[in-house]
């Protein structure tokens, strides 16, 4: 059908809203009001509620099945336009993808049948469809990524099990682990956060569309139907909260503020472990940059950014929470400041994955260091444990190896070279056994209560994790 020409309301043409205003829009207004340089990301979820909302309007009778084809044909044109690239954007009129849409429907079917879609429909209902199927889409895939990293991190905690070396608290060292177990700590950082990240997905994935501007459709439209054919799992039950609510893109934000701080502190730890101080791990160079000054430098750039970027992304949570505290209830156009940062977030969450996993799969180790930096001292806590083996309590065994702690240094030897004459010069319940303490294999082994270090228990820990990830979002 021949476009129909649109319209005219003065300064206000071709705008859907438009026929209430009689003056010029300022220039300056335009470009703070427009969105179409940002949300023009959502044309294919804008189209497909389009098609939703249509389908749904010939049972309502608003439509004829002819014209819902036509309007269906139509904007399977302007999605194709959109994907190759060739759709041409109305300077001035088409300030949002959803009015972009509707003008170029109507001049491919012609605007008697074009401007029947939105028939009971605003704006409102339709950004917020439009937001939460494109946000579904992306926390399936960031879900996707964040599984292959935790799959890089059970692989890895299987194939390095072997592998000993200081845990550390306050960054001093603290006891013998398995490397293993290091890198399923953060494993189970991850695993709670891609629970979570499920949660949040059942959340977003409710159905605003059919709700109108607030007061909801006059036209008895079928809103199940309509989700059913978007693939949401149920309705928004109240139209003004359905309009006003941001808290799902917030609530994505705060989930992905908390994965980028498990990240950044992996990324700390690993950084740590990397230097040269330290030699326990090195990166691929394919993940790191050189000095343009210091040719010998190593930089573990793609950890620091990750790290650096946790900011961006706190950042961007904090600024959408002080957009959205101070408006009175349903739609406000402070609600449109809560789409760029939105996209932003979740492109930082979707690189910071697929970089995280690369870092720690091409990772290499270095067991002889991480070995080097074990020491005696780190096995006081298990020659305490000997003794309350022989039934003293711990607090009074914590206070002789302390003695022993403070003896070595004394002597400025390692605890293990203390003899054992000297060991019962502290206390005579030490036995010729005492000394078969300073063992690091031993002293992981030892922790064998689920959660521990031991071999047993980290195999465990890892069928653990792979468990999770096999779930999947149910």
């Amino acid at each position: 059908m021949a476009a129909q020409q649109q319209p005219s309301a003065n300064g206000a043409s071709g705008r859907l809203w438009g026929g209430r205003f009689t003056g010029k829009t300022d220039e300056l207004m335009e470009q703070y009001n427009e969105s179409l340089s940002f949300d023009r990301v959502l044309y294919a979820q804008d189209i497909a509620g389009s098609i939703a909302y249509a389908r749904a309007n010939v049972t309502t009778k608003i439509l004829t099945q002819e014209e819902f084809s036509a309007i269906e044909k139509g904007l399977s044109q302007v999605l194709e336009e959109w994907r190759t690239d060739t759709f041409v954007v109305k300077k001035g009129i088409d300030e949002d993808i959803h009015t972009a849409n509707e003008r170029r429907l109507g001049e491919i079917i012609g605007t008697d049948i074009a401007g029947k879609l939105h028939t009971g429909r605003s704006r409102n209902d339709q950004i917020a469809t439009d937001l939460r199927l494109w946000l579904r889409d992306e926390l399936q895939e960031i879900e996707r990524y964040l599984i292959d990293l935790l799959k890089v991190v059970a692989e890895r905690a299987q194939n390095d099990i072997s592998l000993l070396m200081p845990s550390y608290t306050h960054l001093q060292r603290a006891q013998p682990i398995r490397w293993s177990h290091w890198l399923l700590s953060y494993g189970a950082f991850f695993a709670d956060d891609l629970l979570r990240l499920r949660e949040v997905i059942k959340r977003v994935n409710r159905c605003p569309l059919g709700c109108g501007a607030v007061a909801g459709n006059a036209f008895d439209i079928d809103r199940e139907a309509m989700a059913e054919e978007l693939g949401f799992e149920g309705l928004l039950p109240n139209s003004m909260a359905a309009v006003a609510d941001r808290v799902f893109v917030l609530e994505t934000m705060q989930w992905g503020a908390t994965l980028m701080m498990n990240i950044s502190r992996w990324s700390e730890d690993l950084i740590i472990y990397s230097s040269s101080e330290f030699g326990f791990v090195r990166l691929a160079d394919a993940y790191t940059t050189g000095s343009s000054l210091m040719p010998q430098k190593k930089n573990a750039d793609s950890l620091e950014l990750l790290r650096g970027k946790a900011g961006r992304a706190f950042g961007q949570m904090a600024g959408l929470m002080m957009s959205i505290k101070g408006t009175p209830s349903t739609y406000n156009k402070d609600l449109q400041e809560s789409v760029e940062p939105l996209l932003a977030h979740v492109t930082t969450l979707k690189d910071s994955l697929l970089i995280a996993a690369r870092v720690l799969a091409t990772l290499a180790t270095f067991p002889a260091r991480m070995a080097a930096a074990l020491t005696p001292d780190m096995l006081a806590t298990d020659l305490a444990e000997y003794l309350v083996r022989k039934g003293l309590p711990f607090r009074e065994t914590h206070h002789i190896s302390g003695r022993v702690v403070a003896l070595a240094e004394q002597h400025r030897v390692p605890m293990d070279a203390l003899s054992l004459a000297q060991l019962r010069g502290v206390d005579t319940r030490f036995g010729a056994d005492a000394l078969a303490v300073f063992d690091y294999e031993r002293s992981v082994e030892m922790k064998d209560a689920r959660g521990g270090t031991s071999r047993r228990a980290v195999e465990e820990q890892i069928r653990g994790l792979r468990g999770i990830i096999e779930k999947g979002g149910e």
